[in-house]
């Protein structure tokens, strides 16, 4: 029945380490070799999830940049779509992240991640993959070819830009948070759920085939589109108010997916943990 499982990766498929636990990296590559198909659907950046794709042992289709981005098991890259270069220049002006300086801007291009100073702290995030940033002067960089314009920063801060951006630009951008410093914006026809819909049709198969799971705002329309998803029990409570619906598994740091998917495939304990 399930052939195709799509999943987050912080606060989902990784610990809170943001790291892959042994016991969640045994069960997906024993499902992968009985032709289960995956997909990682993720705010991060296609080389950040290349390497943890690499930890993890398997093939699966990588959705990046919150769906900005696909590449296919043998990462060619199949779907793409940039912010205009007028709004990324736009995005990165003090009149919209805010003259105080307290707010970190990232641009995710197709293989560097640019950021606007040096934050060490950030690498603990990307300790799988080993990837990281590039300090450059964000405002005279030209825009072009970029996925996603990532603010981290204080949830005030970012519930100031999120209104700025909502005045200025409407729904001409996506804009989502992955967790509640973190603020996503790429242009308005990117998603989890429409990059996952991509590849659903290239595969040739419907939702009803198809499992999927996540725990936050930028997870809706990815657990909307597939025809069986979870919500972690760790997930943001606003999420769990946008869709009460959808069931609730274990959490991440308890290898809450790894467990919900012995479920579902009938994997037996010493397999999973071999």
């Amino acid at each position: 029945m399930y052939k195709l499982v799509a999943t987050d990766l912080d606060g989902t498929l990784l610990n809170s380490n943001h790291q892959l636990d042994p016991f969640t990296v045994a069960t997906v590559r024993r499902l992968e070799q009985s032709g289960v198909q995956f997909v990682i659907a993720t705010g991060r950046h296609y080389c950040d999830v290349a390497g943890i794709r690499d930890v993890l042992g398997i093939r699966p289709y990588l959705v990046t940049s919150n769906g900005a981005r696909v590449h296919a098991p043998d990462d060619t890259m199949i779907h793409s779509r940039n912010l205009s270069h007028e709004a990324v220049r736009r995005l990165v002006q003090p009149e919209i992240v805010g003259g105080h300086g307290r707010v970190i801007v990232n641009l995710f291009a197709d293989t560097a991640w640019l950021i606007d100073r040096d934050a060490p702290e950030l690498l603990a995030f990307h300790q799988d993959s080993g990837f990281r940033y590039e300090v450059i002067d964000i405002r005279a960089h030209d825009g072009s070819d970029i996925a996603k314009v990532l603010y981290i920063g204080e949830p005030a801060d970012l519930a100031e830009i999120a209104q700025r951006l909502d005045r200025e630009f409407g729904e001409t951008l996506y804009v989502t948070y992955s967790l509640p410093d973190c603020l996503e914006v790429m242009t308005s026809n990117v998603s989890k759920g429409r990059a996952l819909q991509f590849v659903l049709d290239r595969l040739q198969l419907h939702a009803s085939h198809c499992v999927a799971f996540g725990d936050n705002m930028n997870d809706i329309d990815l657990l909307e589109t597939a025809g069986h998803p979870f919500m972690m029990n760790n997930a943001n409570p606003d999420l769990m108010t946008r869709l009460p619906n959808v069931p609730r598994i274990g959490n991440n740091f308890e290898a809450g997916v790894a467990h919900q998917l012995r479920k579902l495939f009938s994997i037996a304990d010493e397999l999973a943990a071999s």
